[in-house]
């Protein structure tokens, strides 16, 4: 299956990707995640983590 980066628009090719997998663009290192598999394969930016400052 292919995609293209939502950042860079960098062509990916990923095979046995679940929905919720986190994969990295090879173009330009962001963090993508997987959001759907079918009927075709769909990625967004991944959340960032939020500072916890101990709380």
């Amino acid at each position: 299956m292919s995609a293209n980066c939502p950042e860079c628009d960098g062509s990916l090719q990923l095979n046995g990707v679940i929905a919720g997998e986190i994969v990295v663009c090879p173009d330009c290192g962001v963090d993508l995640e997987v959001t759907a598999v079918t009927p075709s394969l769909a990625l967004a930016l991944a959340p960032t983590e939020a500072e916890d400052w101990g709380e």
